[in-house]
């Protein structure tokens, strides 16, 4: 039994070590790396370098991000989250380009960026992003005027003229952005010329613009996919689409869901939260290939919802209506004594009752759900976080 007194961290095996430095930020985990060699190698691990997370490492200068790249980054990475330098007092460079050409050679596996609060204004285009990307999710940060814009190389007349058949098909053809995903939130500097820049991305499927407040009605109208004299035009690659406002009073808002009315070729998901839920539902049924429809972080009248369920009536295809975080004001005066009241109603399937802690029916809810069921008889709804806020007389 002399042999099991002692107990060190040597006689683990390595898979083991290295499933316990998982649980190390990446702070602690180049720490660790400087106790010992075998240390250093276990942390070099791959498998402890596809998830990185550098937002709460505050004050990440270029010279961190190098230092990063060239001795702990590689083949692993699959997703990225950088903290820039916009709010700092240092300020400084971000992101380069050589830095990111060098991270497009040692990370050809990066499906995922997250930038917050990044200035990319000394960045002339996307186009510099790693390849590879299929999701990229900017927040806080500000952006060129042409950070979109993708330019493809083409063949000119005369070379197109020589080169014959059979080599053009053996020659690739140019590569574009391949982002597949574009989540925007809260980039004061995202306007209508980048959401028309969008149209030329060749993979994009789905587009997030919460609180981009400066997008108006024309410009999303204007990018809508929608028949023209050379076939289908715009964002006609779109499958889903969220529109939210939720900032603080005190901005000029465009309500960019008015753009909706022009209708949209192949949108079958849709998203509107906060301001932008009473005007994107007067124009939600312009969309007819939309097939699941969520509301965010709202407060909707009674008739409003039950005037704009009608409407929906006339999409054939759409069989999901879900509520997430809305306040539901309804006509009906509350119980003597009791006052204003809020009742939840969490997951309820359609022509389900919703029961409170008691076991017994919530009557406002349960009522309001009826009608809606009955309206929408093939339509899914769902409920999750919702309440119930009755008018003052």
């Amino acid at each position: 039994m002399d042999e099991f007194t002692t107990c060190s961290l040597e006689y683990l095996p390595e898979n083991i070590l290295i499933d316990v430095l998982s649980y190390l930020s990446i702070r602690e985990l180049v720490r660790a790396g400087r106790v010992c060699k075998r240390w250093r190698r276990l942390v070099k691990d791959q498998r402890l370098w596809r998830l990185v997370d550098l937002t709460a490492w505050k004050g990440t200068t270029s010279r961190i991000l190098w230092a990063l790249l060239r001795q702990y980054l590689g083949c692993g990475l699959r997703c990225l989250r950088l903290r820039g330098l916009l709010l700092s007092v240092r300020g400084g460079t971000f992101l380069s380009e050589a830095w990111l050409k060098a991270l497009s050679t040692r990370c050809p596996r990066l499906g995922r960026l997250y930038l917050l609060h990044a200035d990319l204004r000394s960045l002339p285009s996307c186009q510099l992003l790693p390849p590879s990307l299929k999701v990229l999710e900017l927040r806080g940060c500000e952006l060129p005027h042409g950070f979109f814009n993708q330019d493809l190389p083409t063949l000119s007349p005369a070379c197109a003229g020589a080169t014959s058949s059979a080599k053009q098909k053996e020659r690739p053809a140019p590569s574009g952005i391949s982002i597949e995903s574009l989540i925007l939130n809260n980039v004061p500097s995202f306007k209508d010329h980048h959401l028309q820049s969008l149209t030329s991305w060749q993979r994009l499927s789905r587009l997030e613009l919460c609180d981009t407040f400066r997008v108006t009605a024309n410009g999303l109208r204007s990018c809508a996919a929608k028949d023209g004299t050379c076939g289908v035009e715009g964002l006609f690659r779109l499958k889903s689409l969220e529109i939210s406002i939720t900032i603080r009073q005190g901005y000029q808002l465009q309500m960019a869901s008015f753009g909706l009315g022009a209708g949209w070729l192949g949108l079958e998901e849709l998203s509107l939260g906060g301001k932008e839920v009473a005007h994107g539902l007067l124009c939600v049924s312009r969309l007819k290939d939309l097939k699941r429809l969520y509301l965010k972080a709202c407060t909707i009248r009674e008739m409003q919802i039950v005037r704009s369920c009608r409407m929906l009536r006339d999409l054939a295809g759409l069989h999901r209506l879900e509520f997430l975080d809305v306040v539901f004001q309804l006509r009906l005066c509350p119980p003597e004594g009791e006052g204003e009241e809020e009742q939840e109603g969490e997951g309820m399937p359609a022509g389900g009752d919703n029961v409170n802690s008691e076991g017994k029916p919530d009557e406002p809810i349960s009522k309001l759900h009826r009608t809606l069921a009955v309206l929408l008889p093939c339509c899914t709804l769902t409920y999750s976080n919702c309440s119930v806020r009755y008018n003052e007389p």
